[in-house]
C-alpha cells in the first residue's frame, strides 16, 4: 500500500500526485478536499482505516448498565447518538421526554434531531469542547449521567467528567474495529494522512512489513504523532500548527512546495 510491502526500494517523483486520507469521503460537494483536488490537480482517495461496529444489548447489560436508570446523557459524537438510540430500540425502551441531553458540540446536537423533536426536549450544547458542556451539566449534579462511548475512550474525557463531580457511568455501546485493507497492498500513494492512533495501528496490522521509504506521512494531533513515531515513521506533515490549523491547509502548502517547478 503506497505500499508494496514486498518492495524495499521505491522510486517515485518528488512531486505529489496521489494522496490517501484514512477517513470516509466528505459528504459535502464543496469540501476543502475537493477544492484542493481542483486547485493542485492531485488525486485524493478516501478509505477508513478503522470503522465502528455496535455492541449488542446483551453486551450492554453485561456491563451492568440499565439505561432506564439514567436521567441525563452525555453525547460526545454522532456515533454515540446512533448507538444509544439503537440500544434503546433493541431493549424496547421508550425514551422519556424528561431525559436531558448534554451535547459536546452543535454538530452533535443537530444530529440528535434525527431521533428526537429538538424543541420539545431538554438539550444543552457546548460550543465545541467537552469542558464547555460540562459547565452546564454541573448545574444538574442530582442527575444520573450516562456516557455512551466506544471501547476506545480518551483518558482526558473520563478525567474531565470525574473532575466535574457528576454521578456518571461509562457505557461501551460501540467499538472501533480495524478495517481490512488487503486490497491496497500493491497500491502506491505519495502521502498517507492519519487522524488517530487507531489509523496507525490499522496500517501496521494490515501491513506488518510496511516500509515508509519515500511515502510522506501526515498526522493530526499529538497522540497520532506519538503513535506514528512509536512505529518508527518519519512525519512529514504535522497538524495543527499556528500556520496550518487544518489538514487541507497543510497539504495545500506542502504540495505547493513539492510540486514547484
Amino acid at each position: 500500500m503506497a505500499i508494496d510491502t514486498n518492495t524495499h526500494i521505491l522510486t517515485k517523483p518528488a512531486r505529489v500526485k496521489t494522496i490517501l486520507v484514512s477517513q470516509p469521503a466528505p459528504s459535502v460537494e464543496n469540501s476543502p478536499y475537493n477544492q484542493l483536488i481542483e486547485k493542485r490537480k492531485v488525486s485524493i482517495d478516501f478509505r477508513p482505516f478503522i470503522h465502528v461496529e455496535g455492541v449488542s444489548s446483551r453486551e450492554v447489560r453485561m456491563q451492568k448498565i440499565d439505561i432506564t436508570k439514567f436521567s441525563a446523557i452525555i453525547f460526545t459524537s454522532r456515533n454515540a447518538v446512533d448507538h444509544f438510540f439503537r440500544i434503546a430500540e433493541e431493549l424496547r425502551y421508550s425514551v422519556p421526554s424528561t431525559l436531558r441531553y448534554f451535547c459536546q458540540s452543535e454538530a452533535v446536537a443537530y444530529y440528535l434531531q434525527k431521533y428526537i423533536v429538538y424543541r420539545k426536549r431538554k438539550v444543552y450544547v457546548g460550543s465545541r469542547t467537552l469542558d464547555d458542556v460540562l459547565k452546564e451539566a454541573v448545574k444538574y449534579k442530582d442527575q444520573k449521567f450516562l456516557l455512551p462511548c466506544s471501547n476506545v475512550l480518551k483518558p482526558s474525557i473520563s478525567q474531565a467528567i470525574d473532575a466535574s463531580g457528576l454521578m456518571w457511568t461509562k457505557g461501551v455501546f460501540y467499538k472501533t474495529v480495524i478495517s481490512d485493507l488487503s486490497d491496497l497492498r500493491d497500491v502506491y500513494y505519495d502521502i498517507l494522512v492519519f487522524f488517530s492512533p487507531s489509523g496507525i495501528e490499522s496500517l501496521f496490522h494490515n501491513f506488518p512489513d510496511f516500509e515508509q521509504n519515500d511515502t510522506r506521512i501526515a498526522v493530526f494531533g499529538p497522540s497520532t504523532k506519538k503513535a506514528a513515531e512509536d512505529k518508527g515513521l518519519r512525519i512529514d506533515i504535522l497538524v495543527p500548527t499556528p500556520e496550518n490549523p487544518s489538514m487541507t491547509k497543510a497539504l495545500d502548502e506542502y504540495i505547493a512546495l513539492s510540486n514547484k517547478r
